[in-house]
């Protein structure tokens, strides 16, 4: 009898959890993995450039730079996860077309505060020691990156506003086919292809804005066409800003945004850092990011599915199916990204000749591949721990944790491995290991501390 209500329980969970918690991820996953794709290409399409370290380097920086500043507009939108998915979870769809109204307005004014801040920061760039002839290459490729704040901001409100309504295969398909846009792009731009002028890494910058445009427009026409169709309620939805909505997006959003400017800005001077050690370094530094970033991509979506689900359990009165949504989302990054760590320890030298046939760059990534395999597991479980808690409205204590790991410990630490100590890039990334590692315990027992509580 025991082991029939054991088998029963574990067929109720697959299928009242697991399934919808699959369903609603792979394609998130896949949407995530779309968007790391594309700053992929843009690495192996510079990569291919005469002075191939050099322009990888400039592509890095600039990249890093420009999300450390966007990502606070990014996670200030984050509100949206919780907002969306609760009202959805109440059935509460006018109060969801309030959301996305009012997050719209936001991103419309956060557009030029961010394009602001980027344009202040160029002058003093030259001030941190980074390579000349990087810095020679970053620059440009920042003032082009930055006209794609706006539809990249648009983007992530009508994405965060459709996933939290279980419409997710039009965000996944905005970005695997903005990917196509990105390479024609690239492709044209870069090299100078199909009458286009040959502009380097320039014409990447340029490629990435089209692209953002693109996924902004697939989304609202997605929007528009499932309103005309469905008749929810959006064309009734007021169309003026919210003093109340806007100041909780504010409230939710405001840590979320802190953390992601945390995470991202620690990179950022990370990258900064590691460009006074010169062209070589600062390839491989921007080669295993990216291909750490591009695991990352899978719990990060899983995160998002277990704050949509998460936060529809809550919407509805269910806190035990609210546990059972994180911690099920947990079990799937964690045991995703343990294999992501063994690829890093057999196969790197294959990882980095993906981007790159530079012999010392490929030498050099794979000494910070080592190094990376061993957050992997931490790095997932952080992830998508973040993405429960966002979903039970709880964006704090991620902000706090990522405070403490990154900057008062990891950073400190790396910075005195690196330079002191002599280690180089793999000094700092070590650094960066251990406050992953402290960062995703802390969160783990933080999401246990929530569903005991509820």
């Amino acid at each position: 009898m025991q082991s029939e209500s054991t088998s029963g329980g574990k067929r109720r969970w697959v299928e009242e959890e697991l399934r919808p918690m699959v369903g609603l991820a792979a394609p998130i996953v896949l949407a995530e993995l779309g968007w790391m794709s594309m700053g992929i290409v843009d690495t192996m399409m510079v990569g291919r450039l005469p002075n191939s370290a050099e322009a990888i380097g400039a592509v890095s920086l600039g990249s890093i730079l420009f999300y450390a500043i966007a990502m606070f507009g990014m996670g200030l939108l984050l509100g949206l996860d919780t907002l969306v998915s609760q009202s959805f979870g109440a059935g509460d769809l006018d109060d969801c077309h309030h959301s996305l109204v009012n997050g719209t307005y936001l991103s419309l004014g956060l557009a030029p505060l961010l394009m602001g801040l980027v344009w202040l920061l160029i002058p003093f760039l030259g001030r941190f020691g980074i390579d000349p002839r990087v810095l020679s290459g970053a620059i440009p490729y920042l003032r082009t990156l930055v006209w794609s704040t706006l539809p990249l901001l648009l983007y992530f409100v009508f994405r965060r506003y459709l996933q939290g309504m279980n419409l997710v295969r039009p965000v996944m398909f905005a970005l695997v086919s903005a990917n196509l846009v990105n390479l024609a792009g690239n492709w044209m731009l870069v090299y100078g292809h199909l009458g286009a002028p040959r502009m380097g890494t320039v014409g990447s910058g340029w490629a990435t804005c089209f692209s953002r445009v693109y996924m902004a427009m697939v989304l609202l026409g997605y929007i528009l066409n499932y309103e005309r169709r469905n008749r929810t309620g959006l064309r009734e939805a007021s169309r003026w800003p919210n003093a109340l909505r806007l100041r909780q997006l504010a409230y939710l959003g405001f840590p979320a945004a802190m953390q992601f400017s945390l995470e991202v800005g620690v990179f950022a001077v990370a990258t900064a850092l590691i460009g006074r050690l010169g062209p070589v370094s600062l390839a491989a530094h921007q080669v295993a990011l990216n291909t750490a970033s591009f695991t990352y991509m899978v719990p990060l979506g899983i995160g998002s599915a277990a704050a949509v689900r998460v936060g529809q359990a809550l919407g509805r009165g269910d806190a035990e199916a609210a546990g059972r949504s994180g911690w099920t989302a947990l079990s799937l990054g964690a045991g995703f990204m343990s294999c992501a760590a063994i690829a890093f320890w057999v196969i790197p030298r294959v990882i980095i000749r993906v981007f790159t046939p530079d012999a010392a760059v490929i030498q050099a990534g794979v000494k910070l591949l080592f190094v990376a395999a061993f957050f992997q597991l931490f790095d997932g479980l952080q992830a998508v721990a973040t993405g429960a808690l966002r979903g039970a409205g709880d964006t704090r204590t991620p902000m706090l944790c990522h405070l403490v790991g990154y900057w008062a410990i990891g950073l400190p630490l790396g910075y005195f491995l690196c330079f002191r100590w002599g280690w180089g890039a793999p000094g700092l990334w070590a650094g960066l290991c251990l406050a992953l590692i402290l960062i995703g315990v802390a969160l783990l027992a933080a999401w246990h501390y929530e569903v005991r509580k509820n």
